[in-house]
C-alpha cells in the first residue's frame, strides 16, 4: 500500500492540509468576485485564471521536472504560492482588492500550481513502487476530495463570519507543513551519464514522445472534452448557489462540499469499479453519469436535489481524472513522465480554462440553466469519442530501460555534439516474410521517431531483393546515445521480432556514420568562382 511508504505518507498528510487551505481560498475568491463584480463571466474567470496557467506552462514545467531535482522544484513552487497568498491576504485586508487584482493573484497561484504539479505527480513513482502507482494516484485524489468535502463548507462559514481576508490568510498558513516535509525529504540521487537537455530540446522531445504515443494522445483528447464540459459544475457553482438555490456563501460552501463528498466516495469505489469494468467502459459511464447530474442541477431549485446531483458529479470527476492520470503514468517511462503528465494536464486544464470562460459567456446570453444543459450535451459527446479514441487497459507496462545497448567504439575523434550521425541497418528478408516484416517495421518506425530518430526511411536494394536497409539520423552523437538509452523493456518485442525475420548467417549489419563536408565552404566557393571566370574567358564557352 502506498501509505506504508514513509515519505509518501508524510507528503500525503501535508498535502491534505494544503488542499484544505486551497479550497478555503477558492471559496473566498469566488464569493468575493460575486460581491465586487457585476458580470457573471467575471465569476467564471476566477476558475479560468487558476486553470489557464496549467495549460500555458505545464510543458515547460514538465521538461524542468524531468531534468532537475523534483524536490527542489516543488519547494520553489510551494514557496512562491506561499508568498502570493500572503500578498492576496494583505490586499484584501487593506481594501485594495479589485476584480482584476483578484484575477491576477489567482493567476499567479495557478502559475505555482503549473510548476508544482508535474514534479509532484511524477515524484509519485519515486516514492512508491511502480505497481502501487494507480493506488497512489487515487489516494492523492482522495486527499484533495476529503478537503473538498469539508473545506468549502468551512470556507463558506469563514467568509460569512470574517470575510474573504480570513480565508486567504488561512490558505497562506496551509503551505507551511508541506514546505517543511519537502525540505526534510532526501530522495535518492540519480546519476546522470549524459548532459541535461536544454529546455527547448526537452520540450520538443516531450511533444514528440506524446505525438508518437497513441495511448497518451487518446487520454489527452478525452481529458480536454471532460474538462471542457465537466468544469461547468464548478465554474458556475457560485451562480447556482445564488440564483438557482437562492442561497449565500454558506450554501455555496455546502454545495461545493457535496461535490467533494461524492469525489471521496468515487475514490473509494475506484478499485472495485476497475475490477468490474474495462478502463474505457468506466470512463464512458462517468461521462454519461456526469451529464445526467449536470442536467439535474440545471432544472433543480431545491438544495436537496442539487446536493445529490453534485455528489454524483464529484464521484465521476475523481474517477475520470484519476483514471486518466494513472493511464498516462503507466504509458510513459521515467525519462519523460513529467512531460507526458504535463501535456495531459495541459489538455485537461486547457479544457477547464476554456470551458470556464465559455460557460460564463453562455450564462450572459442564455442563462445559467441553458448553459448547464449545453455542457451536459458536451459530456455526452465526450462519451461518444470513446468509439474512435478508446482508452487502453489500465495495466503496468514494463517501461524500465532495456539496457541492452552499449555505446560503440569509434575510430574517428568525435565530440558529444558532433553530428549529424547517420545510421543504417541491413536486413536479409525472404520474400514470404516481407508483409510481416513491413508491419513490424511500421511499429519500429514509430518507436525510433518517438525516441528521437529523424528522417527514418526503409530502403530495398534493387539488385538483391532480400536486402532491406533501415536508415535514420540523429542531430548529434549525444542525442544518438540518448535515443538508444530510451528503448524500454516493452519495446523489446518489436526489436526481437524484426531480428527473428532476418535470415542472414550473421546479425544485421549496422553502419554508424557522421556527415562531413568535402571541403571548407569558402574554399569551395572560391574554386567555383575561379572555374566560372575561366569558363567565361574561354571563347569556346560562348
Amino acid at each position: 500500500m502506498p501509505l506504508q511508504q514513509p515519505i509518501f505518507r508524510k507528503v500525503w498528510f501535508a498535502s491534505l492540509a494544503s488542499n484544505f487551505g486551497g479550497l478555503i481560498q477558492a471559496v473566498g475568491a469566488s464569493w468575493m468576485m460575486t460581491s465586487i463584480a457585476a458580470s457573471p463571466d467575471m465569476v467564471a474567470l476566477v476558475q479560468a485564471s487558476t486553470t489557464l496557467p496549467v495549460m500555458l506552462f505545464s510543458l515547460a514545467a514538465g521538461a524542468v521536472s524531468d531534468n532537475y531535482d523534483r524536490r527542489k522544484i516543488m519547494l520553489t513552487a510551494q514557496g512562491f504560492m506561499f508568498v502570493v497568498s500572503i500578498a492576496l491576504a494583505v490586499f484584501s485586508w487593506s481594501g485594495l482588492i479589485t476584480p482584476w487584482w483578484l484575477l491576477t493573484f489567482t493567476f499567479l497561484i495557478g502559475c505555482g500550481t503549473a510548476l508544482n504539479n508535474p514534479a509532484w505527480q511524477s515524484s509519485v513513482g519515486d516514492m512508491v513502487p511502480r505497481r502501487d502507482v494507480p493506488a497512489a494516484v487515487t489516494l492523492n485524489s482522495v486527499a484533495f476530495n476529503i478537503a473538498r468535502s469539508v473545506g468549502p463548507a468551512i470556507g463558506g462559514a469563514i467568509v460569512a463570519a470574517a470575510g474573504a481576508f480570513a480565508a486567504f490568510a488561512i490558505n497562506a498558513l496551509s503551505y507551511i507543513a508541506l514546505i517543511a516535509v519537502l525540505a526534510r525529504w532526501q530522495p535518492p540521487k540519480v546519476e546522470r551519464l549524459l548532459p541535461r537537455e536544454t529546455l527547448w530540446i526537452a520540450m520538443g522531445a516531450g511533444l514528440r514522445y506524446v505525438a508518437m504515443s497513441p495511448n497518451i494522445r487518446s487520454v489527452i483528447l478525452r481529458a480536454f472534452a471532460f474538462g471542457f464540459g465537466g468544469i461547468v459544475a464548478l465554474a458556475l457553482l457560485p451562480l447556482i448557489a445564488r440564483d438557482l438555490i437562492q442561497g449565500g456563501p454558506l450554501i455555496f460552501g455546502v454545495l461545493l462540499g457535496a461535490f467533494g463528498v461524492g469525489a471521496v466516495g468515487g475514490a473509494f469505489m475506484s478499485a472495485r469499479l476497475r475490477r468490474l469494468l474495462t478502463t474505457e467502459a468506466l470512463v464512458r459511464m462517468t461521462f454519461v453519469a456526469f451529464a445526467v447530474s449536470v442536467a439535474l442541477i440545471a432544472v433543480s431549485t431545491s438544495l436537496w436535489l442539487t446536493m445529490p446531483a453534485l455528489c454524483v458529479g464529484g464521484a465521476c470527476w475523481v474517477l475520470t481524472l484519476s483514471t486518466f492520470n494513472a493511464t498516462v503514468q503507466l504509458s510513459a517511462p521515467r525519462w519523460v513522465v513529467g512531460r507526458s503528465l504535463a501535456l495531459y494536464q495541459m489538455g485537461a486544464f486547457g479544457g477547464m480554462a476554456i470551458g470556464s470562460w465559455a460557460w460564463g459567456r453562455a450564462v450572459l446570453h442564455y442563462g445559467t440553466e441553458q448553459a448547464l444543459l449545453m455542457a451536459a450535451v458536451i459530456l455526452l459527446v465526450g462519451a461518444a469519442l470513446g468509439l474512435r479514441y478508446a482508452l487502453p487497459p489500465l495495466e503496468a507496462l514494463n517501461l524500465d530501460p532495456l539496457s541492452r545497448w552499449r555505446e560503440p567504439k569509434v575510430a574517428v575523434d568525435i565530440e558529444p555534439r558532433s553530428g549529424p550521425v547517420i545510421v543504417t541497418i541491413e536486413y536479409l528478408i525472404h520474400e514470404e516474410d516481407v508483409v510481416v516484416f513491413l508491419n513490424a517495421m511500421a511499429e519500429r518506425r514509430r518507436i525510433r521517431r518517438r525516441d528521437g530518430a529523424r528522417h527514418w526511411t526503409l530502403l530495398r536494394d534493387l539488385t538483391n531483393a532480400e536486402l532491406w536497409i533501415e536508415r535514420y539520423d540523429s542531430p548529434t552523437w549525444v542525442e544518438y546515445i540518448r535515443q538508444n538509452q530510451r528503448v524500454t523493456q516493452a519495446d523489446a518485442e518489436i526489436g526481437d521480432r524484426v531480428r527473428a525475420l532476418h535470415k542472414g548467417e550473421n546479425p544485421p549489419v549496422v553502419h554508424r556514420m557522421i556527415e562531413r563536408q568535402t571541403g571548407s565552404l569558402p574554399r569551395v566557393a572560391a574554386v567555383q568562382a575561379q572555374m566560372i571566370t575561366e569558363s567565361l574567358s574561354d571563347p569556346r564557352s560562348v
